[in-house]
């Protein structure tokens, strides 16, 4: 199908029942998942999805509508629904549309040959995976091994002469497990994701990975109460990002509700903090050549060497705040109006090993799961329960169940005294091993 002309033709259509402005959101696309336990093959669901997202503006009022039927009645029909919904809406003179024009080149974001390689090639990788975990002896059980993939292609018009699309793809392996020892159970996962069905990791590393993050666990101890190092592990990024994504939210900011709000061109962190948001790197998770609403994506950086450089908006918002928008108009699919998001978004890589980290750490805890909600983005106060493995003499020493920590997001981040090198920017958010030199750590 000619998307380009469709939406022109329903950008047209809009404007003719109404509409001051309009934009045209069209996502097509295929989903494939396969799950594997015990070497059954338990699911192997494969499905197309197809629809539109209208949003349009009059007198300074915004309504949206959706279908995904592209024949002419029900276009016609979710196009009437949104004109008549803007007449309950609240007008603002900031509802505005974009009319930049341009793309960000962004290379390798579709595998053509994705949806050629054979079922059973597919669904031999989610039994090896899982066949190669358990060949572990200390692993008892399978909680399951998956294979995904999805395509999809995305265009959007607007009235300003917006016409722009790209297609995507991603692939995904991985697998859980359990190692039992008396009545303790300990499980353990690993997964991969790639935009190249070639780029995905080897099985027998998936594998490898989610069994001794099982066995590790078991035979946990606890510590007493103490302020000690927290090392963060690779794996915990989003504990410390999450929070500061929220806070560099624009509308949380024009709400007021971020701690970081009145800090722009501050110091807020250790120099060695340096928070980058991508929307072009090749290959990358997130990466695309435009954002929600078609403006161009580009590189940011968000903190620069601990000194906060940035927030992000989507069109509406930086019109309320009177900036530009930064190109972080986020989307769910074409039933959701543009929100604000972040693309690949992560800690830049240090000079440290981790090894190097540990080595240098007399006393604390190597954190490698926390629960809660980590930096809260109103207040920048830290706490979650937290897992992983006490350190003492710069050495492993045993794992670690039950704890807590806490603490405030501005001492936290003030306090980083070492970062590592060894950046995974194949996830959407991420971070290197990094450490605080000194937390509240809860225990017995």
């Amino acid at each position: 199908m000619d998307y380009k002309s469709l939406a022109g033709q329903l950008v047209q259509t809009c404007l003719k029942k109404g509409a001051d402005s309009a934009e045209i959101f069209i996502q097509t696309g295929r989903q494939l998942r396969i799950e594997v336990r015990n070497g059954d093959i338990e699911t192997v669901q494969e499905a197309a999805s197809q629809g539109i997202g209208f949003r349009i503006f009059a007198g300074g009022r915004m309504a949206f509508a959706s279908c995904n039927d592209f024949s002419d009645a029900a276009t016609a029909s979710a196009i009437d629904s949104a004109v008549r919904f803007a007449q309950q809406t609240t007008a603002d003179p900031n509802n505005v549309l974009p009319d930049d024009k341009g793309n960000t080149p962004v290379a390798d974001l579709y595998d053509e040959g994705i949806g050629r390689v054979v079922m059973e090639r597919k669904i031999e990788l989610a039994q090896t995976v899982e066949r190669l975990a358990l060949k572990d002896s200390r692993i008892t059980k399978s909680a399951g091994s998956r294979y995904a993939e999805g395509e999809a292609e995305i265009f959007l018009a607007n009235s300003h002469g917006l016409s722009k699309g790209y297609k995507s793809s991603s692939c995904s392996l991985g697998v859980s497990v359990v190692a039992e020892k008396g009545a303790q159970k300990s499980s353990g996962n690993d997964s991969c994701s790639r935009r190249f069905f070639a780029d995905l990791k080897k099985p027998d590393e998936i594998a490898a990975k989610a069994a001794r993050k099982a066995y590790e666990m078991i035979d946990p101890r606890m510590v007493k109460t103490q302020r000690a190092a927290v090392i963060f592990d690779t794996d915990v990024a989003g504990a410390l990002l999450g929070g500061i994504l929220a806070a560099v939210n624009g509308e949380r900011v024009l709400q007021g509700a971020s701690f970081l709000g009145t800090r722009l061109n501050q110091k807020i962190a250790s120099p060695l903090l340096t928070i980058v948001d991508d929307g072009t790197r090749v290959k990358g998770p997130a990466s695309r050549p435009f954002d929600g609403e078609g403006v161009p994506t580009q590189k940011r950086l968000i903190v620069d060497q601990g000194v906060l450089k940035g927030f992000m908006y989507n069109t509406i918002i930086a019109r309320r705040a009177g900036v530009k928008t930064t190109g972080n108009a986020s989307r769910g699919g074409f039933t959701d109006v543009p929100g604000i998001g972040p693309h690949n978004f992560y800690i830049a890589a240090g000079a440290n090993s981790r090894e190097d980290i540990i080595a240098a750490t007399q006393k604390g805890l190597l954190l490698t799961e926390v629960t809660g909600y980590g930096i809260n983005p109103v207040n920048g106060d830290f706490s979650g329960g937290a897992s992983g493995f006490w350190i003492e003499g710069g050495k492993i020493a045993f794992p670690v169940k039950g704890l807590t920590i806490a603490g405030r997001a501005d001492e936290i981040l003030n306090a980083l005294d070492m970062m590592g090198n060894d950046l995974d920017l194949n996830r959407a958010t991420a971070a290197p091993t990094f450490r605080i030199p000194e937390m509240q750590i809860g225990g017995e």
